[in-house]
């Protein structure tokens, strides 16, 4: 296997809150190969953006605090590097779309002066120079009249256009990864099929890696070639992602896939739920954190929480049932 071009390793995050410390990110770890898209899929609050937040070191302390594991780049570790080490590795090596462009841009800023200032900071560039990057760069996300709409406030811009804007600025120092988190949740269907679109041929362009946050599988097929599942705070399966669609492993997973109305069937089919509340970690389980949820849980897995086991070809699941033939592992 070629080497990573990011390595995480038993990763974990924890909150203090006034109802005690929650676990939200529980021994996290995974790879990214060099012009790889990674999804990250599962529900709100399973550790999905947290696990990326601390990657990049930008989780709130206090409450937060990374309590353990490593995170290699090009063989540093992200999380001993100090505060300006870390700091000329955002934005200019790793960059990050947030999940909402409505308030991502600072309203009382030109787009032009936000766009410039990464450029100016890792770049060098002096502001003539930056202004005329910043409007090529308007140009590649699909903006019209780019170097007219320096000048303007995001206010000026629509929620499609204000997304491209922050694509624009995390490509602005050409990164190795571009996280995307949820990049599209908050625009309209139509607006984000042209986002991920573009997100696309600009991989194919650039060459770069991608990680994709999301909780919509359906996304996730067109994109990716590779899905982990989080649930809870951990990783519960992973695969490329044709072996993921076609050989599903973990309950959860099926319960997603269940949820995603399908137009490959004929005649109409009940979309599933999954009963219960997603869990609130408030002390690390010592039973699978989806038992309470499962129906194909058996007494094991009261008992003990599953590691990541390889089920496939490249395909691990964290699960003692197997959910094809309901027996134990």
């Amino acid at each position: 296997m070629p080497d990573l071009l990011l390595d995480v390793q038993g990763l974990e995050t924890q909150f203090k809150t006034p109802d005690g410390v929650v676990y939200a990110v529980n021994g996290v770890s995974f790879g990214l190969n060099e012009g790889e898209t990674l999804g990250i899929v599962g529900e709100s609050g399973c550790g999905k953006t947290v696990t990326m937040l601390s990657v990049l070191r930008l989780i709130p302390s206090p409450p937060g605090k990374i309590t353990a594991g490593k995170a290699f780049f090009f063989g540093q570790d992200l999380l001993q590097m100090s505060n300006e080490e870390i700091r000329h590795v955002r934005g200019a090596q790793i960059s990050m779309v947030f999940q909402d462009p409505m308030t991502s841009l600072n309203p009382v800023l030109t787009i032009g002066l936000q766009l410039t200032e990464s450029l100016i900071l890792h770049l060098g560039m002096d502001k003539k120079q930056a202004l005329v990057r910043a409007a090529e760069l308007l140009e590649t996300v699909g903006i019209p009249k780019a170097k007219d709409r320096l000048s303007d406030y995001p206010h000026q811009f629509s929620g499609g256009m204000r997304q491209r804007v922050m694509i624009a600025m995390a490509l602005s120092c050409s990164p190795q990864i571009l996280i995307a988190d949820e990049p599209t949740t908050a625009l309209d269907v139509t607006i984000q099929a042209q986002i991920i679109e573009l997100v696309k041929r600009l991989r194919d362009e650039l060459g770069m890696a991608i990680i994709w946050i999301t909780h919509d599988l359906g996304v996730v097929a067109g994109l990716a070639q590779r899905v982990i599942v989080m649930y809870g705070g951990y990783i519960i399966e992973e695969a490329p992602v044709n072996e993921l669609y076609s050989n599903l492993q973990h309950p959860y997973t099926i319960g997603l896939m269940g949820s995603l109305p399908r137009l490959d069937e004929e005649g109409h089919h009940r979309l599933i739920s999954i009963d219960g509340q997603p869990p609130v970690l408030y002390e690390k389980p010592n039973q699978c954190p989806f038992v309470p949820r499962c129906k194909y849980a058996i007494e094991r897995c009261w008992k003990e929480n599953p590691a990541l086991e390889m089920v496939g070809q490249n395909h691990r699941a964290a699960c003692w049932v197997d959910t094809k033939t309901g027996s134990a592992r």
